[in-house]
């Protein structure tokens, strides 16, 4: 079986294909109608795993790292001063925020779930609808949006040539000084920097047995039977594709209202096709980030699981097997700057 799935031209193959061939897959191992008691048999071969572990980004220049960090904080670079990246990443907890939608400039709601930050580099596009290729091409987007930075790069690079220590910096580290291209690559280079490494998952793919609960390996167990490494694999368990939301069930007929955002890659294509069609999210932080889905609707991570179930898998899980895939995902949150990025509950030695 190849895990690692790559985005295709065809949309029948990217929406559909791979959630089929993992359900046939489930019903040729499991003959009953749930999976039997998982085994938490510990004989761990990378090579035939479908996650693999994050590992500390090489060949990025600290200087400019450190320069993305500071722009990355810095309110000067929207409309009167009024917001930063940080504004709605929160890097003290989990790269995105705790609230259905973020507040933008003004005070004003955004229309649509934040993403975490953190291990965006790994996405093969960003945003929900996936309208930016690039982490570059992403800050083009927030800078413009009327509801977040509300700017333009002239206004941006005019203040920060009345900075000098930001003249120092962008004369030291690019030949041109100061210009929306370096800025962006600053802020992007930061951006790659923040790998959340070390997580008890990741210690038990590379050998340490005890780094994972019997009851975390059946959840991961869990988690490949029932075929939701269909969408989450690769390092960043997910991220890498998109797919329908919906496959099974129609997630939107039960909405009273939809919005412009629920149309989804629709808005960026304007293919039918496309309509109610995601970037799949990375579940490397999925235990912080909570409410999920584009619309925050799913207030927990177990409410989030019993609804991926029924639209994306076309069945219902049984309530303790939602409960030991839920204890694999706490698995997977790992460091940033050497703290463990957890809920105090799930904070370990």
């Amino acid at each position: 079986m190849v895990y690692l799935v790559k985005q295709k031209k065809h949309p029948f193959v990217s929406y559909f294909v791979w959630p089929f061939i993992f359900l046939v897959s489930f019903l040729l191992e499991n003959s009953s109608a749930e999976p039997h008691p998982p085994s938490t048999d510990t004989i761990i071969d990378l090579r035939q795993e479908p996650i693999q572990p994050l590992t500390q980004p090489t060949g990025l220049d600290p200087l400019i790292v450190n320069l993305g960090k500071r722009l990355f904080n810095d309110k000067r670079l929207s409309q009167g001063n009024k917001m930063s990246c940080s504004s709605c990443h929160f890097l003290d907890k989990n790269g995105a925020n705790q609230t259905v939608y973020a507040t933008g400039r003004d005070g004003e709601k955004l229309t649509i779930n934040t993403l975490t930050v953190f291990n965006s580099g790994f996405n093969h596009h960003l945003f929900w609808d996936g309208r930016a290729q690039s982490l570059e091409d992403q800050i083009n987007f927030v800078v413009n949006n009327k509801k977040e930075f509300a700017t333009t790069w002239p206004d941006i690079i005019h203040k920060l040539n009345n900075d000098k220590q930001y003249l120092h910096s962008f004369k030291q580290l690019y030949d041109d000084g100061i210009t929306a291209d370096n800025i962006r690559n600053a802020i992007a280079t930061f951006e790659r920097s923040l790998v959340t490494i070390n997580s008890r998952f990741d210690r038990y793919l590379l050998g340490d047995d005890n780094a994972i609960s019997s009851r975390e390996k059946a959840g991961y167990r869990l988690f490949k039977i029932y075929g939701c490494i269909a969408c989450h694999q690769g390092r960043n368990v997910g991220g890498n594709l998109f797919m329908k939301f919906g496959v099974f069930k129609d997630y939107f007929a039960s909405k009273e209202k939809t919005e412009t955002a629920d149309l989804g890659r629709f808005n960026v294509t304007g293919n039918t096709s496309d309509k109610h069609v995601f970037r799949v999210p990375s579940l490397r932080l999925a235990a912080l980030t909570a409410p999920y889905f584009h619309d925050g609707s799913a207030e927990t991570l177990e409410k989030a699981i019993s609804v991926m179930a029924a639209h994306q898998l076309g069945r219902e899980i049984p309530e303790q097997n939602i409960a030991l895939i839920a204890a694999f995902l706490k698995t997977l949150p790992g460091e940033y700057n050497g703290k463990l990025l957890a809920t105090e509950s799930e904070q370990r030695p």
